[in-house]
């Protein structure tokens, strides 16, 4: 696996459109599974696009003694019915766009199934999102913890972030496409790639293409 051609990811769900553009931009892609869980990241949190705004979709979790666990060790906390929020909050943004009944079943499907680990359930999305999105080839997960600036792998993990500008991601642009709402609320910018899907279907690897600043 060449290095200058490997990207170095966080686990996300549902994640941004500029986490997606990675997996066009890089052949290799790594996955990291033994970082150390933080809040507030795309790990188990996604944002849309709902009537009112942006809309942030979060899975609770089950941490260890002194929030020191690893991603893969993470679980999910199932003492709130997450699972059925999230799809009313997903059916309520995109029941009136285009490609919805396109993808409606596979999602629906995601959120009921119930995983032990927040990885096997994001891995899974994964899989389904980068086939349905017609983006070519495979990911590698971790074997340890790879420290920043190890070689020349564009390590992402840490630019990729909700309190982060994606405007200042000099290999990202957000490029307008047609959103439900966007009569009242303008366009969103780098929302979960279920945004795209929803809205564009087809369109959305086109769109991501030029989004790509090379």
């Amino acid at each position: 696996m060449g290095a200058e051609n490997t990207v170095l990811l966080s686990t996300t769900y549902f994640g941004p459109i500029q986490y997606f553009t990675r997996f066009i931009l890089y052949p290799n892609r790594l996955i990291e599974q033994f970082d150390h869980y933080s809040k507030q990241t795309y790990r188990n949190r996604c944002i849309i696009c709902g009537a009112n705004g942006s809309l942030t979709l979060s899975i609770p979790v089950l941490k260890g003694p002194e929030h020191k666990t690893r991603v893969k060790d993470i679980r999910i906390d199932y003492s709130r019915n997450w699972r059925k929020l999230h799809w009313k909050g997903i059916e309520s943004a995109y029941n009136h766009s285009p490609f919805f009944e396109f993808y409606m079943d596979d999602i629906r499907a995601f959120l009921e199934k119930k995983y032990d680990f927040l990885l096997d359930l994001n891995l899974e999305l994964l899989d389904y999102l980068l086939e349905s999105l017609e983006i070519p080839g495979k990911y590698s997960l971790t074997k340890e913890y790879v420290e920043p600036s190890s070689g020349s792998i564009m390590d992402a993990r840490f630019t990729i972030h909700p309190k982060l500008d994606y405007a200042d991601d000099m290999h990202f642009s957000a490029i307008p496409y047609a959103q439900v709402f966007s009569d009242r609320l303008g366009f969103l910018g780098n929302l979960s790639i279920l945004d795209l899907m929803f809205n564009e279907g087809p369109n959305a690897g086109m769109i991501m293409e030029k989004c790509i600043s090379r």
